[in-house]
């Protein structure tokens, strides 16, 4: 039977050309989603950890001289380093800047700012500087500057210092960019500086780096160092991720299910075009019965042929979708700056396997059913044409009825996970991994119901055609003679599109709910904040700021250090109607009224109704003359640390406050990294600190656009295995017409009136099979971003209106363009050779 099985597979070299190439596509699709989930996944932590270097492990915790000496004394630690951005201020001339430093790191793998010319700092007094700095301040490697800073237990008098700029540092990751970059001084420095000791920094973070396995440096922390939490750094990307997205990791959710969405659909196409193409031998398999072929041998002989078509052009389909996967992320690599992609796609055993048995398995599975429908027909009856299969037939009830269950059962088990996404927190996965089951349930019942549906919409579509001209009318007819060959078809579309739709809605809601989520931690665009601490902002300082380019509204805002209960926060007292104006999620301040102070959940949240009174910022003891009040806390979405009040409150609790920050809103259209720029540069003699949360809220919507249009990129092969499908049916439909288009010739219809009858047929099925997947992919995409989001406080459901225009146009010129060469090939043969055939 091999050798038999090789003979029928070189005979039947052209009509295994398409279904190959649909597999190879789906097998590319499959390989090219994995390969875009480890990139996904491995960006998205890259971006949120870019601060952490090249660490092995990440510890958190209040650091001490004594734990970080107990740390670094652990075997198995090469290297550790706190995590601490501190600042200076530093002026040249008349030009002034409030710099941020970090601790220069003791190995480069701790490192997230490289050096570009010079050195590190490496001596007391020695500082490097972000290039954008150094040009503010006209300065280069070998020149120096003069610092201001506060001496401790004091009325703030300042003290000056000459620090030698010895070199200028790159941030190659954007990790810092929403202070517009990074310097680099020593630790000591920093603390002397903030007029502190180390163990009074604050510093919360601790990087190390391993010489070896960092689980057994992991477990020998864990004595050393008990009051540490170490986690590994995808552990602390996993967490920082949540912390952005909510209770759940929304990337990895999102990664999952394209995935497991791109496995159901890659089979689905898979087993529709390569049935078809099973179907068309039906009669050269029951010949074979004619002259003693058993079942059992052709039953092998079919799976055989399936085997080798399916592991061949699996493999051709994995290598070119690892190749596409990486000319892709080549491409985008190049295209979008200060977005972390790795260099080349992480090939491992799962992402070989998976391709190359799944496409190889859905083939063979695929065979079965043509298979034994082929064997099952006597050898004489199977000489004659196979009927179409109708409602009254026993096969065709029992497949009705299996369609209604699996499509009703299916359907129910979504609503009922997109209800229970609602309300029940934390177990987004398993909520994704039970509505995926249930969407898959429904869409095969929707497949396996279509025969007996899609014809009768196609048939109505075909109405509105039929009185356009002769070949339109036939074309109409012609597609509801043979249900199974329309339904196969427009399914081939339908699956494609539904696909595209589902992905593009469910991409479309993401960026909306996960833009409601950064608006809420970073909900303020730009700070401008007084170092000085001694007077409050002047009104120039101000309309300076208001007249920079981007610039949208300026608020000052009142500040005040005070205890809020045990806890030491900064109170923040902005005027709730200007609030209004500048707060990207001002939402969030609806609970704030005279007697509450609103705490952020990551930094404390709701803690009942405490005593809240004023401490002095330079002893951090409780001021002479504070007020206590007794105020109710209110855990609030809105990200930082600092705890807000009204401006009456903050006037009891601390009546001598004067603004000492700026809250900048900037205009939508602006860049925030330059306006971001353009505001240090217009007050280069004032004492502020300037951070753009908006810079880093932007890195992170363009790590999100950056990561869609990888997706976007794959769902376009959807539309090439539809194409494949419809193609491969026209042409089926032109084989077992071929009798019928030569009599149509032979009473006189031209060759062009045929290939429009074809080109009408092809584009009516393709259409209706679009309409009717865009359907089912906005409802599919809702269900799975309403899965994905439940937790979201402002899930948005979107609706991709430009993708969808988009698709139902590739969809009509897709059934045209599938039907140029079978037309064409039916046009060519005369009607006398065709009627010849029998």
């Amino acid at each position: 039977m091999l050798q038999l099985t090789l003979a029928q597979m070189r005979r039947s070299a052209g009509r295994l050309v398409a279904a190959a190439i649909a597999i190879a596509i789906g097998t590319a699709f499959l390989t090219t989603t994995l390969l875009a989930g480890g990139v996904i996944t491995r960006t998205g932590y890259d971006a949120v950890t870019a601060t952490f270097g090249d660490a092995d492990l990440v510890a958190t915790g209040t650091l001490t001289d004594s734990s970080l000496a107990a740390v670094r004394d652990t075997p198995g630690v090469d290297a550790a380093d706190p995590l601490y951005v501190g600042g200076v201020e530093l002026h040249k001339g008349g030009a002034r800047v409030w710099q941020n430093l970090l601790p220069v790191p003791s190995d480069e793998r701790l490192a997230s700012l490289t050096v570009s010319s010079g050195a590190m700092p490496s001596a007391s007094g020695e500082i490097a500087l972000p290039a954008k700095t150094a040009e503010r301040l006209r300065v280069a490697v070998g020149d120096t500057l003069t610092t201001d800073y506060f001496t401790p237990k004091a009325d703030r008098p300042t003290a000056e210092e000459t620090l030698t700029v010895v070199g200028i540092v790159d941030d190659p990751r954007g990790a810092w960019a929403q202070y517009g970059g990074a310097g680099l001084g020593l630790i000591d420095d920093l603390a002397h500086w903030n007029g502190v000791s180390f163990d009074e920094l604050g510093a919360n973070t601790l990087l190390v780096a391993t010489d070896g396995d960092a689980a057994d440096v992991r477990a020998a922390l864990a004595g050393t160092a008990p009051t540490l939490d170490v986690l590994t750094k995808d552990e602390a990307a996993a967490k920082a991720v949540s912390e952005v997205s909510g209770e759940g990791n929304v990337l990895l959710t999102i990664v999952l299910g394209f995935a497991a969405v791109a496995l159901l659909v890659a089979a689905l196409v898979i087993s529709n075009t390569f049935q078809v193409l099973v179907a068309q031998r039906v009669r050269l398999l029951a010949l074979l019965r004619c002259v003693g072929a058993e079942k059992r041998q052709l039953r092998r002989s079919v799976l055989l042929e399936a085997s080798i078509l399916g592991a061949a052009a699996s493999l051709v389909g994995l290598v070119t979708g690892a190749a596409l996967a990486q000319a892709a992320l080549s491409v985008l690599g190049r295209m979008t700056d200060g977005v972390p992609l790795p260099r080349s796609v992480d090939v491992t055993v799962t992402v070989v396997v998976v391709p190359l048995v799944v496409g190889t398995l859905v083939t063979l599975l695929a065979s079965l059913v043509p298979a034994r429908a082929a064997t099952r027909v006597p050898p004489v009856a199977a000489l004659r044409p196979v009927d179409a299969p109708t409602v009254t037939a026993r096969t065709g009830k029992v497949r009705l009825a299996v369609s209604a269950v699996l499509t009703a059962g299916g359907v129910a088990g979504l609503l009922l996970t997109v209800a229970a996404s609602r309300a029940v927190s934390g177990s987004e996965l398993a909520l994704l991994g039970v509505g995926i089951l249930a969407g898959t349930v429904s869409f095969v019942g929707i497949l396996l119901g279509a025969v007996f549906w899609v014809p009768r919409v196609v048939s109505l579509a075909g109405r509105l055609l039929a009185a356009t001209g002769t070949s339109a009318r036939i074309a109409a007819a012609n597609t509801v003679r043979n249900p199974r060959r329309t339904a196969a078809t427009s399914t081939a579309l339908l699956i494609g599109v539904t696909l595209v739709v589902m992905m593009s809605t469910g991409a479309a809601s993401a960026r909306e709910s996960l833009a409601k989520d950064l608006a809420d931690q970073y909900p303020v665009d730009l700070t401008v904040e007084q170092t000085d601490g001694r007077t409050g902002l002047l009104d120039g300082t101000i309309a300076t700021i208001s007249e920079v380019p981007g610039v949208d509204e300026v608020v000052p805002v009142p500040v005040a250090l005070a205890q809020v209960g045990d806890r030491v926060f900064r109170l923040v007292a902005p005027d709730p109607e200007q609030a209004a104006r500048v707060l990207r999620s001002a939402g969030s301040l609806d609970d704030l009224t005279d007697g509450t102070v609103l705490l952020p959940k990551q930094s404390g949240g709701d803690l009942g109704t405490v005593a809240v009174h004023e401490l002095s910022a330079e002893t951090g003891d409780p001021a002479p003359d504070g007020v206590s009040l007794d105020l109710a806390t209110v855990a609030t979405d809105l990200g930082g640390q600092d705890a807000l009040v009204t401006p009456s409150t903050l006037a009891r609790v601390a009546p001598d406050a004067v603004p000492v920050v700026l809250w900048v809103r900037l205009d939508d259209s602006a860049d925030p990294t330059r306006v971001l720029q353009d505001v240090r540069d217009a007050v280069p003699e004032s004492p502020v600190s300037v951070v753009s949360a908006a810079a880093q809220r932007h890195s992170y919507e363009r790590l999100i656009s950056s990561l869609l249009a990888v997706v976007v990129g794959l769902l376009a092969v959807a539309v090439v295995i539809a194409l494949v499908g419809v193609a491969n049916t026209l042409s089926l439909s032109v084989i077992e017409r071929r009798r019928e288009s030569a009599t149509l010739r032979a009473i006189g219809l031209t060759r062009r009136q045929l290939r429009w009858m074809l080109a009408v047929e092809g584009m009516l099925i393709a259409v209706v099979g679009a309409v009717l997947g865009v359907l089912l992919g906005l409802l599919y995409g809702w269900a799975g971003a309403a899965t994905a989001f439940g937790q979201t406080a402002d899930l948005r459901l979107a609706v991709p209106w430009r993708d969808l225009a988009l698709v139902l146009l590739v969809a009509l010129l897709a059934g045209l363009v599938a039907s140029v060469l079978p037309a064409r090939a039916a046009a060519r043969t005369s009607p006398v050779a065709a009627l010849a055939v029998d």
